[in-house]
This record gives structure tokens, C-alpha cells and sequence, in this order.
């Protein structure tokens, strides 16, 4: 079983050589890198199964022992995280390949476009088995120089400026990131987390605040919270579907995993959370006022993904098992659901020839599969009962509702606010693209919309319509139905989600699990 933990990295990375090796053949590329995906998807199950039965994994590379050697640690939430990130992936690749085999390699290059998402899925991966803070920037990294070509691909003006966008705000976040880990170095001698954890407690006051801080302002960047989100919706609506679907899918996601890393394992004092709360208010309520105004379905769908980072960043300033828990679930369901809405709206384009909602209409009646698989997930996004939406902030209003205090029931009432924020949003979407009619796009509301709609460069601007091959609308209905079994499944999901948060209730089974000994005050090797 250990022997999977350094597999799933290095069998998308050795998939990527073998792609770039066969350069322009594609055929064999698609091969290669799907069945890389699978192989992976597998690994992660068997992990997972595994972890939750027998215990957290423990890979010394090298032989060499913590906290001198490299680390890789593989609990329930990184096994949950591998598991659900490596079926997105997997998806989001069958529906590429689907789109390339329609329109050729104009969107997706097959020479860049094959070895760069499996070295995205390296990063990915590397991120969630990470055991000290160094390998955790190493896998931030290789995802965002992967991410930096795919957000590009195509060259068009609009990608290029949203590209230049996203490459000056990652790398910022990313030098705060590594001086955060120099700074962690001087003050420790160490960046493993165990040890960190171990040691961390010993600083004076001024100083962990100060390392905390700069910690989640890094972290809070990739992850988009208020204020550090004004980047994320410019750029990702401007790259091609798939990516687009990749991106608001996963990598959000892995800045809220290291933020929760953060919080339980390092700093598991309570001295921020009420910071955090108030982050997470203000990232709720601003990235939905941001959807309720926009006119365009990526656009809206990236202003609902930055407010729903907001629940997930509330579990975890909650600093508690319930909150830990509701978090992680929240996780899980919003990476599936944001992914097939991200899907959806490139099958949308494809039929309407737009995702302007000023532009289009009548798709229920000339795309109804197309309207089904959208309408599905944006129920459960909007939180309707009995949905994976609902039962995640059921989960967080309950654990909210324990504190007691006037901020939890701010929170409380801003969280269902949002929620029917959302639901509005995405229903002006329904009402607009799917029932009116295709001869009603000119009417008022449709006027009044176009006079106020920003689309730079007339980026919403209607273009031909295309057919939509069958692996698109297969991919996105596959994730429709990961999406249900969210729902139908959602106990034992939870239950797996639970069992983590109690894992991360506080930084003594973590310190243990890679150092043994160490809370015990039995000599390190």
C-alpha cells in the first residue's frame, strides 16, 4: 500500500515524458494519458480504502527518516482528496478528448496540451501527499507552471491578458509563499509539518502570528478569499472549456486543503478564527452580489465559486471536529459540482454558439440533454433539498449554530442568503438560456442586460454553433451522476469526512503519525 503513495505521482509524471516523446501522434497520446488517469483514479481508491480502514500512510523517500528526509503523508482527507480530484481530472480529459476529436487541436494542441495536464495532475497530486512545506510549494508549482500554458492555450487576446493576469498573481502569491517558508526555516530549523507543529508552540506570540499571517494571505490567494480574489473571474472564463472546468474544479480547492493544514496541524489555536470568519462572510456575500450582476454563464459560475469558498473557509475557522467535517464534505461536492457546471456551460456554447445569456435562448427545446445536465447540478450548487449542496451547509449551519455567539448567527443568516443568491443567479441562467424561447432574445430584460454586460473585446459575442460529440456530453453526464451519488451516498461520505476531522483535532496525532515519539518525549532518531 505504500508503494501506491509515491506511484500516484509518478505515474502521471512518467505519462507525461512518454506523451512528449510521441509528440504530434495523437492517437497515442489520448491513450497514454487516459489511461495514466485511470491508473491513478484506482491507486487513489485502493489509498483510500485502505487509509480509512488500517490508518494513515507514512512514505520516507529514501529510506531517510523524518524530519530529514522527504516525507509523504497520505490520511483520510489527502486520500479523499486524491480520490476526487483524480476522477475530475479524469473526466475533464475524456471531455477534451471528445472536443478534440470534433474540432481538431485548434483549442487543445496535442504536442502541449496531453503533457502539460498530466504535469498538472503531478502537481495536484504532489500537493496532497506533501509532508513538510517545501514539497507542498514544489507541487503549488509545478501545477501553476502547467496551469500557465493551459490557461494560454489557443493564444487568442483575451487569453493572453487573463493569462498574464493569473501568471503575476500566482507567482506573487507564490514568492509570499516561499518567504513564508524561509521565514518558517529561520524561526524553526525545520519546514517538515510534524515538526513544525512540534516546535512552533515554543515562538513568541508575535512571531506565530506573524508566520500564520503570511501562511494564509499565500495560501488565501490560491484559494481565492476576499480580497485575494479579484483575479480568479477574468481568468478563468477565458480559457477553453476543459480547462476551464479543471481549474474551477481543483485548483481553488487545493489552496482551502492548505489552509486546513494550516489551521490543524500548525496552528490549531483559535487566535485567528474569528479573522477567518469575518473573511469568510465577506468572500460569501461579495462573490454572490458578483454572480447576481453578471451576464455571462462563466462569468457567473466563477463569481459563485469564489463565494462558495467562503463556506468552506467558515468550517474551518469553526476550529472545530463538526465544522473540520462539514468543510470537507463541502469540499468534495463543490469540486464535482463546479466542475459539471463548468462542463455544462461548454456544452452550452457549443449548441448556442455563446454562454452570453443575453445572447442565447430556446436551448431547452433544441438541447434538452444539454438543459437536464445543467439544471442538475446548479440545484444542488443552489442548495435545494435533498441535494449534496443542501445537506454541506445543513452540515455547516449546525456546526455554525454551536458557537453560539452573534457573529455564528451572522454567518448563519449571510450563508442562506448567499445560497438564495445563488439560486437566483443560476436560475436568471435557466430562465434566460434553456425556457425563453429562441425568438424572445431581444426583449427587454435581454436589452437591458447587453447595455450593462462587460465582455471584453466582445469575448461574449455569438460565434457558429458546433455539434457536440458524444464523449463531451458522456463526460459531463458522468459527473452529473458522481454528482447524485454525492446525495445518494452522502452518509458514508460524511462518515469519511468525520473521521478525518478527527484526525485534524489538533496537532498530536499528526506530530505522532510522522514522528513517533515525539509527544511522548521519547528521543527522534
Amino acid at each position: 500500500m505504500a508503494a501506491l503513495v509515491s506511484l500516484v505521482v509518478l505515474v502521471p509524471l512518467l505519462a507525461a515524458a512518454l506523451t512528449l516523446v510521441l509528440g504530434r501522434r495523437a492517437r497515442p497520446q489520448r491513450i497514454v494519458a487516459a489511461l495514466a488517469l485511470v491508473i491513478v483514479l484506482g491507486m487513489s481508491v485502493a489509498l483510500l480504502v485502505g487509509v480509512d480502514a488500517g490508518g494513515a500512510i507514512v512514505v520516507e523517500a529514501g529510506n531517510w527518516p523524518a524530519p530529514f528526509g522527504i516525507v509523504l503523508v497520505v490520511d483520510r482527507l489527502s486520500a479523499l482528496m486524491l480520490v476526487v480530484s483524480s476522477l475530475v481530472l479524469l473526466a475533464v480529459l475524456i471531455f477534451s478528448i471528445g472536443q478534440g476529436l470534433a474540432d481538431g487541436d485548434d483549442e487543445t494542441p496535442v504536442s502541449i496540451y496531453y503533457p502539460t495536464y498530466l504535469i498538472l495532475t503531478t502537481g495536484v497530486m504532489v500537493a496532497f501527499v506533501a509532508g513538510d512545506l517545501f514539497n507542498l510549494y514544489v507541487g503549488f508549482e509545478i501545477l501553476l507552471v502547467a496551469s500557465y500554458v493551459l490557461i494560454t492555450l489557443g493564444g487568442t487576446q483575451s487569453r493572453i491578458r487573463a493569462g498574464v493576469t493569473y501568471v503575476i498573481v500566482s507567482l506573487l502569491s507564490s514568492i509570499l509563499f516561499l518567504a513564508s517558508i524561509g521565514m518558517v526555516y529561520g524561526a524553526l530549523g525545520t519546514v517538515n509539518l510534524a515538526q513544525v507543529a512540534e516546535r512552533v508552540q515554543d515562538l513568541p506570540v508575535d512571531v506565530q502570528i506573524l508566520l500564520h499571517v503570511m501562511l494564509l494571505v499565500a495560501f488565501g490567494i490560491k484559494a481565492a478569499v476576499f480580497p485575494l480574489s479579484f483575479w480568479l473571474p477574468d481568468s478563468y472564463p477565458s480559457a477553453p472549456a476543459p480547462v476551464t472546468a479543471a481549474f474551477a474544479g481543483l485548483l481553488t480547492k487545493i489552496g482551502v486543503y492548505a489552509i486546513i493544514r494550516v489551521e490543524t496541524v500548525i496552528f490549531p489555536t483559535p487566535e485567528l478564527n474569528p479573522a477567518l470568519m469575518v473573511l469568510a462572510l465577506l468572500t460569501m456575500v461579495v462573490g454572490a452580489l458578483g454572480a447576481v450582476a453578471q451576464a455571462d454563464i462563466k462569468r457567473i459560475l466563477s463569481f459563485t465559486l469564489v463565494s462558495h469558498i467562503g463556506y468552506m473557509i467558515l468550517g474551518v475557522a469553526l476550529g472545530t471536529v463538526a465544522g473540520t467535517a462539514a468543510a470537507i464534505y463541502y469540499i468534495v461536492h463543490h469540486i464535482v459540482v463546479q466542475t459539471t457546471l463548468f462542463l455544462a456551460a461548454g456544452l452550452v456554447e457549443r449548441e448556442a454558439g455563446s454562454t452570453s445569456i443575453t445572447r442565447i435562448g430556446g436551448l431547452l427545446a433544441s438541447a434538452p440533454l444539454v438543459a437536464v445536465l445543467f439544471f442538475v447540478p446548479a440545484l444542488s450548487l443552489g442548495g435545494i433539498p435533498p441535494f449534496s449542496g443542501f445537506i454541506g451547509k445543513l452540515g455547516l449551519f449546525q456546526a455554525t449554530a454551536v458557537q453560539g455567539d452573534a457573529l455564528a448567527y451572522v454567518l448563519i443568516g449571510a450563508g442562506a442568503l448567499v445560497s438564495l443568491l445563488t439560486l437566483y443567479a443560476l436560475v436568471r441562467v435557466w430562465n434566460l438560456a434553456f425556457w425563453r424561447p429562441a425568438g424572445d432574445v431581444e426583449g427587454d430584460e435581454t436589452r437591458l442586460l447587453r447595455a450593462v454586460e462587460e465582455a471584453p473585446d466582445d469575448e461574449g459575442a455569438r460565434s457558429e454553433t458546433r455539434a457536440t460529440p458524444r464523449l463531451m456530453t458522456l463526460s459531463t453526464a458522468g459527473m452529473v451522476i458522481v454528482g447524485l451519488a454525492l446525495t445518494v451516498f452522502a452518509g458514508p461520505l460524511y462518515g469519511v469526512a468525520d473521521r478525518a476531522a478527527q484526525n485534524l483535532d489538533g496537532s498530536a496525532d499528526y506530530i505522532e503519525l510522522v514522528l513517533p515519539g515525539a509527544t511522548t518525549g521519547e528521543e527522534l532518531p
